[in-house]
């Protein structure tokens, strides 16, 4: 079976990433209690129905969104560093896994690592990330609107609607898509 999945028009092309970031904060606490309405209900739908269509969104918009014209995952959230991640990244700077936790990150309040700071210390100012070969899984798989078994990030996937303008969009799609 085939998703349905809402497809834009040429007129209808998304805004720019600078009018998209501005307005993203305001449009995602909008949509906040309707999002968490929808996902309520949306758990009662088959999940493969749900990871397919969320997958054909995933790709429609992430074929008009360029990341590196908007970067705000790396300029305002923190993924969270499993040991892996760790030992990759270290290798990598050529540190002991002890230094790299010590130089650049913290644990959070639910024991995960995370940054220190914000922006991200390998965001560079052409949004190019200075590791991006060795990031950490975290990353790579950010904002999660791909992921098999999409049910179970739900909550996570409402946070990111606040974050990330890609995920914001596939969260408005997908209402359009699988109305419940």
């Amino acid at each position: 079976m085939q998703a349905k999945v809402s497809t834009l028009m040429p007129e209808e092309q998304l805004p720019d990433m600078p009018t998209r970031l501005q307005h993203l904060p305001q449009r995602a606490k909008d949509e906040k209690k309707a999002n968490k309405k929808y996902f309520r209900k949306l758990r009662q739908k088959k999940p493969r129905e749900l990871d397919a269509t969320v997958a054909a969104l995933h790709e429609e918009v992430f074929a008009d969104t360029d990341c590196l014209a908007c970067a705000n995952c790396c300029k305002s959230a923190s993924p969270i560093f499993r040991d892996r991640d760790v030992e990759r990244l270290a290798s990598h700077l050529r540190m002991r896994p002890a230094e790299f936790v010590h130089e650049y990150l913290r644990m959070d309040e639910e024991g995960d690592y995370v940054l220190k700071a914000k922006p991200c210390p390998f965001l560079g100012p052409d949004n190019y990330c200075s590791v991006y070969e060795h990031r950490p899984k975290a990353c790579r798989a950010y904002p999660h609107t791909d992921h098999k078994g999409f049910h179970q990030i739900l909550d996570l996937t409402l946070r990111n609607t606040a974050i990330c303008p890609a995920a914001f969009e596939v969260v408005r799609r997908l209402r359009e898509a699988l109305p419940v």
